[in-house]
C-alpha cells in the first residue's frame, strides 16, 4: 500500500502542477476583453476624448491594448485586441478578437506601447475583414479622429474619414500612424472563446454573450 501511495504520489503532483499552470483557452479571451474595456474607461477619464456623436453616427469599433510600436530605422506595430460592429437595432455585436502587424520606413527609434481605438464609418469594411487581410491605407485609409466629448464639439468637423483612428500612452494622446497595417481576423483566439465552428461573420451579426466581461464592454462603450 506504501509502495502504490510513494508512486502516485508524484504522477498526482504532476498532474496537479499541470492542471494549475495551464490557462484555459477562454481566459485569454476574457482577460483581452477586460483590457479592451480598461482601453475605453482610460480614453473616457482624459479631458478630451473621442465624440460621443462619432460613436452614434459610425457603425463599427476595434479596441487594441498595448499595440507594441518598434522600429529603429525600420518600424512595426503589432497588437491584438477586439472589434465589434453596430446592429440593425442599435447594439452593439458581440467582440471579434483581431490582429493588427505593420511596418514603416524612416528615421525612427525606441519601443513604445500605445492602446489603440479604430472608429469605422461603415461595419461592411469590419464584415469583409472575414474572407481575408484588410489594409488600412490600402483599403481605406484613417486619419487622426476628432476630440471632444460632447457633441457639439465636433459639429463644425466633417465627419467624413472612413476610419478614424486615436492613441494612447501614458496618459496621453499619442501621434501615431496605422496606415498600411495589415487588420486580420485572430481565427485562433475566436475559436477558444467561441468554439471551433465560430465565424467572425456569425458572431459580428449578433449580441447574444451575456457574460459579465463582455456585457461591461458594452457598457463602457456605451458611456463613451
Amino acid at each position: 500500500m506504501k509502495t502504490l501511495k510513494l508512486f502516485s504520489l508524484p504522477i498526482l503532483l504532476s498532474a496537479f502542477f499541470i492542471l494549475a499552470s495551464a490557462k484555459p483557452a477562454d481566459d485569454k479571451g476574457t482577460e483581452k476583453i477586460h483590457d479592451a474595456t480598461n482601453v475605453l474607461k482610460a480614453f473616457g477619464k482624459m479631458k478630451e476624448s473621442i465624440p460621443h456623436q462619432l460613436l452614434e453616427e459610425y457603425e463599427g469599433v476595434v479596441i487594441i491594448p498595448k499595440l507594441i510600436n518598434a522600429g529603429f530605422g525600420i518600424g512595426g506595430k503589432r497588437g491584438q485586441g477586439v472589434a465589434m460592429v453596430k446592429l440593425a437595432d442599435g447594439k452593439w455585436s458581440d467582440p471579434v478578437f483581431i490582429t493588427l502587424t505593420g511596418g514603416s520606413i524612416g528615421f525612427q527609434i525606441g519601443v513604445q506601447s500605445v492602446d489603440m481605438v479604430l472608429v469605422f464609418r461603415n461595419k461592411g469594411v469590419l464584415a469583409k475583414v472575414e474572407n481575408g487581410d484588410f489594409t488600412i491605407g490600402g483599403d481605406v485609409s484613417a486619419a487622426a479622429g476628432p476630440v471632444g466629448r460632447s457633441s457639439t464639439a465636433s459639429t463644425d468637423y466633417k465627419l467624413q474619414a472612413e476610419v478614424y483612428s486615436y492613441s494612447r500612452s501614458k496618459g496621453l494622446f499619442a501621434g501615431i500612424s496605422i496606415n498600411g497595417s495589415n487588420l486580420a481576423i485572430n481565427k485562433s483566439a475566436n475559436a477558444a472563446y467561441y468554439g471551433e465552428d465560430s465565424a467572425s461573420g456569425d458572431i459580428f451579426a449578433r449580441s447574444t454573450d451575456k457574460s459579465e466581461a463582455v456585457t461591461q464592454l458594452k457598457a463602457t462603450l456605451n458611456a463613451l
